[in-house]
């Protein structure tokens, strides 16, 4: 038997059965890992994780859609009172992404932080979970869901929301569940096949859709553990099928193994202060640096032009009028404008009244972006951006940046990771509590169970 057709394989070629090496390595890897295994750095970088994944999740369900999601969602539930744990799951998920100010890594090229955090406190929700026990499931996510993220090539029409993190997920909630080394290659399989067909237009658009990506991936990675655990079974090697050529391309396995427990991605993260596409970062950096050479404050006015020369997908964000709120996020113009005017990208600097301000549309125009090939082939160690400020009188200040604030290797400090927690959920919260749950986090390898942090997130102020 034979097939012409290009492109088609025959299944007698495709199918294997062989499970990677680099799976029965993590398999292993996996079901082995303690809390007494972890490197100090990475036990204090998870708990900061943490925090700043639950900040991003209690700012972001402030927002009206994820309160009209819950109740609507509530609703459409048996009981119509209480959510399930893969509703928390779900809408954690997506709270944590509304305002864009969750951690990222730059070399996965994505977000792992908040494809994790909500899966396992949901998990703690349905069995007894302690934080060390917690800390060591969502270190496990992270460094799965980012090798996956730097070991392919992810179509550049996809978002990275919602593809590799909900491998993350599930792998987390599997080491939460004491999974075997045949499980975790079963959920590993198994949650490949689970990530969603993303659109990167989504978040330039401002479809905020693309807010859901990553709860989703929570949700599924919930629920892949009970898939596997009622007999659903998976391909042979998911991962090297949907990231070597369906979601994403070139599939290097080796890097799912290089360093493996000494090298941890979750160690080499970036928290974010500028409550925008982290793109827009290091243009944003520059800019900081133009005004504070000029004295603290440039005129909106007096500016002529603002040209911005970064790597290509910076040079993407060009839109020099967003819609609404996520599509400012993701607009350099916009942001350049919005933080002269407002003196930071705070997150009000983002929202309908700064985004109807006459000034700062009128100025978002003049601002001018370019890829500069130079710069992306910076790419990944550096995120930078290249800014010129021509005012109407005939001065000109110009900055680079190149590694950006809040980068490993440009870091902020722990009590500034800590006191942006404090800045958007005191509002929320209040003072009390926000200051509960930061100390609860920042000792979390302490706490018999999730419980006490999950009340301190669900109850109302």
């Amino acid at each position: 038997m034979s097939i012409v057709t290009h492109g088609v394989e025959p299944a007698s070629r495709l199918v294997t059965g062989q499970i990677p090496k680099w799976l029965v390595r993590w398999s292993k890897f996996s079901r082995a890992l303690v809390f007494a295994d972890l490197p100090d750095e990475v036990v204090s970088r998870t708990r900061l994780v943490v925090l700043d994944s639950i900040g991003a999740i209690v700012a972001g369900r402030s927002e009206p859609e994820v309160g009209a999601a819950e109740k609507r969602l509530k609703r459409s539930s048996r009981n119509g009172r209480r959510s399930s744990p893969l509703m928390h799951a779900f809408l954690d998920g997506t709270a944590g992404t509304m305002l864009e100010i969750d951690e990222g890594n730059q070399y996965a090229r994505g977000h792992p932080g908040i494809h994790v955090v909500p899966a396992v406190l949901a998990a703690g929700e349905l069995r007894k979970i302690s934080g060390s026990d917690a800390i060591v499931a969502i270190a496990l996510g992270y460094e799965i869901g980012a090798r996956i993220g730097m070991a392919s090539k992810l179509r550049v029409t996809m978002h990275p929301h919602g593809t590799w993190g909900t491998v993350g997920a599930a792998l987390a909630v599997a080491k939460c569940n004491r999974a075997s080394a045949r499980d975790i290659v079963s959920v590993v399989n198994v949650a490949s096949s689970l990530g969603l067909t993303t659109s990167r237009r989504t978040m330039l658009e401002g479809g905020t859709v693309r807010n859901t990506y990553a709860g989703f991936s929570n949700m599924l990675g919930l629920m892949a553990w009970d898939l596997v655990k009622s007999g659903i079974t998976g391909e042979a090697d998911g991962v090297g099928s949907v990231y070597g050529g369906i979601a994403a391309d070139d599939f290097q396995p080796a890097i799912m193994t290089d360093e493996l427990g000494v090298r941890w991605e979750i160690a080499r993260n970036y928290f974010k202060r500028h409550a925008a596409c982290r793109y827009n970062h290091g243009a944003l950096d520059a800019l900081s640096a133009i005004v504070a050479e000029a004295g603290g404050r440039i005129d909106p006015d007096a500016v002529e032009k603002i040209e911005v020369q970064t790597y290509v997908w910076a040079a993407q964000l060009d839109h020099p009028e967003p819609a609404n709120m996520l599509a400012a996020k993701f607009s350099m113009p916009f942001s350049i404008a919005t933080y002269l005017v407002n003196g930071s990208a705070s997150l009000d600097a983002f929202r309908d009244p700064a985004r109807s301000d006459p000034v700062t549309k009128s100025l978002a125009k003049r601002v001018v972006v370019d890829e500069d090939p130079a710069l992306t082939a910076r790419l990944p160690a550096e995120r930078p951006a290249r800014v010129r400020l021509k005012l109407k009188s005939g001065r000109q200040f110009e900055a680079l940046a190149t590694i950006n604030k809040g980068d490993t290797e440009n870091p902020y400090a722990s009590d500034e990771v800590v006191a942006k927690f404090h800045e958007i959920t005191e509002p929320i919260l209040g003072r009390d509590r926000s200051c509960e749950i930061a100390k609860t986090v920042l000792a979390l390898e302490t706490s018999e169970t999730l419980a006490s942090l999950q009340n301190l997130m669900r109850m109302t102020k």
